[in-house]
């Protein structure tokens, strides 16, 4: 379906065709006659997918008629990270481009100056606040935030929200919006704890559901059955030859982090690390080191995983095996993108067996196994019936070694 066939206003549709938008996707296919119509809306679709112009667009359709007040928030979108609240702030600026539409972004990690434009946009009023939760509890615990006539509340990336621990941040945030507010819950996975939140906060809301996409075909994936005391090595062997560009190496905790990238630069690689334990300017900085090459390899926690725009990373490395397929399908989909290839590895250790299985079972299909050279001692045998909770037929392991990129 092309834009110009749904119910947005002329000037919507003249931005869209100077940013050469022409066809929808199907989550915006599917979700913005919804938001349009004024329904709440909760809907599952994971990033790439087109869901910020999905929300944004029918929203500043509406606010963009003059009948909403003009010293008001009108519109409160709530961000998991500071990162991601910067990418909607700029699309938000190409949509609103040719529309009386202000916004402003307000998320921690800044000096006092940006705190107090921050202040100034939330106390004269914009029409679009996009947030992340602890910087709004804070201007809010302050007293001149006014979320009393906000006519849209948008929760980008639900379930990382709840993941980090931002629950009550939300919940309280809530409480000052009025009653009439439409609300939009946008999730890449429906556990029962957003399924919980929805009951809270909705009112019967429609439901989206689209299903996970697979990893693009350009990705070649491979994995190493190994042992735990095994992966730095395997890394090692990895960059002997040649250090692709760009490298995101993803693991299991904030700790780990740290002690994967300090070993790393043990090894004179160029190493960046990220979790959500670093202050929001040193995450920002070293994300600007990694896009200009100054950092080959960025170590972080799944805090990247979703929403963060890099096209040319040749390589995705999980040191540590994803929780499950949507998080191995949101890890390895930072690379071949914008038609590029790319190679993704996991490091399975015994204990990883079973959840690499369901990883296979998710995706149909046995991902190859890379023989672990034999001076690091060897692949381990790959019984993931035995070594986790996986129930399928036990698979061989194939042998040889995987072309450098």
């Amino acid at each position: 379906m092309k834009f110009s066939e749904l119910k947005l206003q002329a000037n919507v549709l003249d931005a869209l065709d100077a940013m050469r938008f022409d066809e929808c996707t199907p989550i915006q296919e599917q979700a913005i006659p919804i938001i349009l119509e004024g329904r709440d809306l909760i809907a599952v679709a994971q990033t790439g997918t087109g869901k910020t112009a999905a929300f944004l667009l029918p929203i500043i359709d509406k606010i963009s008629t003059g009948t909403y007040p003009e010293d008001a928030i009108n519109c409160v979108v709530m961000s998991p990270t500071r990162e991601l609240a910067q990418q909607i702030d700029q699309q938000m600026e190409g949509f609103s481009y040719f529309l009386p539409v202000s916004s402003v972004a307000v998320y921690g990690g800044g000096d006092g100056n940006i705190f107090e434009q921050q202040k100034k946009g939330l106390t004269l009023g914009t029409d679009v606040v996009i947030s992340t939760p602890g910087r709004l509890i804070s201007h809010l615990g302050l007293g001149y935030a006014d979320l009393s006539k906000v006519s849209f509340f948008v929760l980008d990336e639900a379930d990382r929200m709840l993941d980090m621990g931002f629950l009550d941040d939300i919940m309280q945030i809530a409480k000052h919006l009025p009653a009439s507010c439409q609300t939009i819950m946008f999730s890449a996975t429906m556990p029962s704890k957003i399924r919980q939140l929805a009951k809270t906060i909705l009112k019967d809301p429609a439901e989206i559901k689209l299903s996970v996409s697979k990893p693009a075909e350009k990705i070649i994936q491979a994995a190493y059955i190994c042992r735990e005391n095994q992966k730095l090595g395997i890394i090692r062997t990895l960059f002997d030859d040649e250090l692709p560009e760009r490298v995101i190496i993803f693991v299991s905790s904030k700790i780990k982090v740290k002690e994967v990238a300090r070993a790393l630069s043990l090894m004179k690689l160029k190493v960046g690390a990220m979790s959500s334990d670093f202050e929001q300017s040193e995450r920002e900085h070293t994300m600007r080191e990694f896009k200009a090459g100054r950092i080959n390899i960025l170590v972080a926690t799944d805090i990247v995983s979703r929403g963060i725009d890099i096209d040319d990373i040749s390589l995705i490395v999980n040191y540590d095996v994803p929780n499950d397929g949507e998080d191995y399908v949101h890890r390895i989909g930072r690379t071949a993108r914008a038609n590029n290839e790319g190679v993704a590895l996991t490091l399975v250790n015994e204990r990883e067996q079973g959840k690499f299985n369901n990883i296979e079972k998710f995706l149909g299909k046995e991902i190859y196994k890379i023989a672990v050279p034999e001076e690091l001692g060897g692949s381990s045998e790959y019984k993931p019936l035995e070594n986790g909770r996986g129930n399928a037929p036990r698979m061989g392991r194939a042998g040889g070694r995987m072309k450098k990129t």
